[in-house]
C-alpha cells in the first residue's frame, strides 16, 4: 500500500544556516567560561591614604611634650611669686647684677677721695687763717666729717636701692617672659592637633581620589574582560536572531512524495484476494 507524505520546510540555505548555528551553539556552551577574569575587584589603598593613617597615629598624644614643657615653665613662674626675699632661684638676689658690689665699691671710693680733697682744702683754709687746731676749727672739721659720713651712707643706700629695684624689674620681666613662653607652649599644644588633622584630611582626600581612579581602571578592565569572554555568545546570538528573521520572512516550501512499502506474502495475498473480489463484484453488477 502506498503512503503519501507532505513535508513543509524552509529553504535549504536556511536549513544549512540553522544546522551550522546548532553545531556552534553546542561547541560554545560545552566550554566553561573563566569568570575569574571579570570577577569584582577592590582597588588597594593609595599610598597617600596609608600616609594619612600613619600620620594620624603619630599625632595621637603629640601635644603632650608641649604641655609638659608648659607645666615646667608655669612651675618656674610660680616660683617667682612672693616677696623674693632670701637667696636662691627666684629670689631678688638671683636677679642682682653680678657687678653690683664692684659698682658700689668704686662709687664709694670716688666719694671718699672727693671728701678727702674737700677736707684737705678746709684744713688749708684754716691754716691760712691761723685757726688750725683751734676749738672752733675742730668743731668745723668734725661737722664736715659727720656730714660726709651721712652723705656716704645715703649714697650707699641709694646704690643698693637702685640695684634692688633693677633686680625686681628683671624678676618681673622674667615672670612675664615665662608666662609668654607658657602661652606659646600651650598654644602649640592646641594648634598641633588641628594642623595634623588638616594634613591627614588633605592626604586622605587626595588618596581617595587616586584610589577612585584605580577602582575605575579595575572596573573598566573587568568590563572589557567580560565583553571579551561573552563576545562569542553575543556573536552567536546575533546569528540566531538573523536566522529566526529569515525563517519568518521566507515562505515555506512544500514537497509531496509517495512511498510504496515492501509487502509481506500475507499482505500480498490479501491484497490480491481483495482485488479479485472487487473485480468479480464489478462483473456481477454489470450483468444485472
Amino acid at each position: 500500500m502506498a503512503v503519501t507524505t507532505n513535508i513543509t520546510a524552509p529553504p535549504q540555505f536556511i536549513q544549512d544556516l540553522a544546522q551550522d548555528y546548532g553545531t556552534q551553539l553546542v561547541g560554545l556552551t560545552s566550554v566553561p567560561i573563566d569568570t575569574s577574569k571579570f570577577a569584582p575587584q577592590v582597588a588597594a589603598q593609595d599610598p597617600l591614604q596609608g600616609q594619612a593613617v600613619s600620620l594620624a597615629q603619630q599625632g595621637i598624644g603629640s601635644y603632650q611634650p608641649f604641655l609638659q614643657q608648659a607645666q615646667t615653665t608655669l612651675a618656674g613662674a610660680q616660683g617667682l611669686l612672693g616677696s623674693g626675699a632670701g637667696t636662691g632661684a627666684g629670689t631678688i638676689s638671683d636677679f642682682m647684677s653680678p657687678f653690683q658690689s664692684q659698682v658700689i665699691d668704686t662709687t664709694l671710693a670716688d666719694f671718699d677721695r672727693q671728701r678727702q680733697i674737700e677736707e684737705q682744702g678746709l684744713r688749708d683754709q684754716q691754716a691760712k687763717l691761723g685757726v688750725l687746731g683751734a676749738g672752733r676749727a675742730g668743731v668745723q672739721l668734725s661737722e664736715f666729717g659727720s656730714e660726709a659720713a651721712r652723705q656716704r651712707a645715703r649714697l650707699q643706700a641709694e646704690l643698693l636701692q637702685s640695684g634692688f629695684e633693677s633686680a625686681v624689674g628683671r624678676r618681673q620681666q622674667d615672670f612675664a617672659n615665662r608666662f609668654g613662653i607658657f602661652g606659646a607652649q600651650t598654644g602649640l599644644a592646641d594648634q598641633l592637633p588641628g594642623l595634623q588633622r588638616a594634613d591627614v584630611s588633605t592626604l586622605g582626600s587626595v588618596g581617595a581620589v587616586q584610589q577612585a581612579q584605580a577602582q575605575a581602571v579595575l572596573d573598566a578592565q573587568r568590563q572589557a574582560n567580560q565583553l571579551a569572554a561573552f563576545e562569542p555568545q553575543t556573536r552567536l546570538d546575533t546569528l540566531g536572531r538573523g536566522i529566526t528573521q529569515l525563517i519568518s520572512g521566507y515562505p515555506a516550501a512544500g514537497s509531496t512524495f509517495t512511498q510504496t512499502p515492501n509487502l509481506s506474502p500475507l499482505e500480498t495475498a490479501l491484497g490480491f484476494g481483495l482485488g479479485v473480489s472487487d473485480i468479480f463484484a464489478r462483473i456481477r453488477g454489470n450483468k444485472k
